[in-house]
């Protein structure tokens, strides 16, 4: 992966990553800053295309981790 420059939010979501695989809602209730679902996804939106998240899909919920 090249050098990005992560935001506030995007580094607040790749914290709370580093530590689990883990589901959107489940993000969502660990991350500081970000309070809306709508947001979050944004977010992982960013990540995914900066080459920093990847997920899966188990038991139908689709997980994310940091790569």
């Amino acid at each position: 992966m090249k050098q990005e420059k992560f935001t506030s939010k995007e580094q607040s979501v790749m914290n709370v990553l580093n530590e689990n695989h883990l589901t959107s809602y489940e993000i969502l209730q660990k991350v500081e800053g970000i309070s809306l679902l709508l947001v979050l996804y944004r977010v992982l939106d960013q990540l995914h295309n900066k080459g920093a998240l990847l997920s899966y899909m188990k038991e139908d919920r689709k997980y994310h981790y940091v790569c």
